[in-house]
């Protein structure tokens, strides 16, 4: 979002806007993006707006120091502004915990900075304080009495009505607005732009995360397939930041090799699901959680990817081996160049001539074989009538139903 801040501006500069209106909805966002977005409003060459709206919308946490470097602010009539309380971020997204000093030295800091751009853009620094130390809100028209926002407009050409004619501070030096009759054009965001806001949001980087972990399983499976893998390898990467989620990885992996019946993918299921859910667990700062359904719904993809796993690996474990050592031992030939006791010939096996040994006798061209050992490229073979069958199966018992009817 800084970077879309930044160009903004910079377009805004380069084409001698009269101004740059930033619509405003927002619950907060990190620190480091938020000083980033200020730093680029205070050096701007153009005055620049910040309007909170549309009706409902609000300033909150890191959008009341935006409102407040911004040279004016406009709010729609049912907006709020407030709740600047910094809060540091855990290692699960929550709120991690500050000693009694740190929490006074980051609240310090932040009142210093707010009062600070209060000063500068002449708005009222008791309300802006209040809002880091005690997280006081104001609504719009309580903002426009305290000095906190320069108008209540219902929509844009509203606010540039109200806002043509004011004197604003800029980089350069003073300016005046003349944005009653200006033309608007809006400023979207770049393809690239939107990717990155679009991946960054919790939700969907939770998916891509999970979709990658598949990506590495399935590369496991089917080694040199590549791309999955690549893919995958850098998703797990991630996945470890939440050890759960990890460990119910593990538990679908191990499935189809130890003989659990299913309660391994259940506890991977759950496993994932409780971790998915710890991931990022910040319920004061909601923009940053994933959506429940968003895991109750790729947990469900992953659990119904490995059954479905699961169940070719356990198919193809009773399927008799046709390739290797394995699958040439009882496998048919035809004799192709005579084998003598002791002396080595030629034997055809599944399509492929092999140098063979018969232990047993003498063995003609075109006498059938059975392959009863290998040893590197040299086959044992046995006349095929020497095999002793196996025994057949006995057959079901019939049982003849009468059709004659008694009397």
């Amino acid at each position: 979002m800084a970077g879309y801040v930044s160009r903004v501006i910079g377009d805004a500069e380069n084409s001698n806007a009269a101004a740059v209106v930033f619509y405003m909805d927002t619950p907060g966002g990190l620190s480091d993006a938020m000083r980033d977005i200020n730093l680029r409003i205070l050096s701007s060459r153009v005055p620049v707006i910040v309007y909170v709206a549309p009706d409902g919308a609000r300033a909150g946490s890191a959008g009341v120091y935006i409102s407040y470097a911004a040279n004016l602010v406009g709010m729609a009539p049912t907006t709020n502004i407030g709740s600047a309380t910094p809060v540091a971020e855990g290692t699960n997204g929550g709120e991690a915990q500050m000693s009694p000093e740190m929490k006074a030295k980051v609240t310090n800091d932040a009142v210093a900075s707010i009062r600070a751009l209060a000063e500068q853009r002449g708005r009222d620094p008791e309300f802006a304080e209040r809002a880091v130390r005690e997280g006081a809100n104001l609504q719009a028209s309580e903002a426009l009495k305290a000095n906190v926002a320069n108008y209540i407009a219902k929509d844009l050409p509203d606010l540039l009505r109200q806002a043509d004619g004011a004197s604003v501070h800029v980089a350069t030096g003073d300016v005046v607005l003349h944005t009653a009759d200006a033309a608007t054009r809006p400023a979207d965001m770049s393809a690239l732009e939107s990717f990155l806001l679009t991946i960054t949001n919790p939700t969907i980087a939770y998916i891509l995360l999970s979709m990658g972990s598949l990506g590495l399983l399935l590369e496991l499976y089917n080694p040199g397939s590549v791309f999955p893998g690549v893919i995958g390898g850098i998703c797990l990467l991630l996945a470890f930041y939440a050890a759960l989620i990890a460990f119910g990885i593990l538990l679908f992996g191990l499935e189809p090799f130890l003989t659990a019946h299913g309660i391994l993918a259940a506890g991977g299921a759950t496993s994932f699901a409780i971790g998915s859910m710890l991931l990022i667990n910040a319920p004061e700062a909601p923009f940053l959680q994933v959506s429940l359904v968003a895991i109750a719904a790729v947990t469900a993809v992953l659990l119904g990817f490995f059954l479905v796993v699961v169940a070719a690996v356990l198919r193809s474990r009773r399927r008799r081996v046709v390739t290797g050592r394995e699958g040439l031992l009882g496998a048919p030939g035809v004799v192709r160049r005579d084998l003598e006791p002791g002396k080595t010939g030629i034997v055809l096996v599944q399509g492929e001539l092999w140098q063979a040994v018969a232990p047993d006798g003498r063995l003609t061209i075109g006498e059938r074989v059975v392959v009863q050992g290998v040893d590197g490229l040299l086959l044992t073979v046995r006349r095929a009538t020497d095999i002793v069958p196996a025994p057949p199966r006995p057959a079901s018992p019939v049982v003849a139903k009468s059709n004659t009817a008694r009397a």
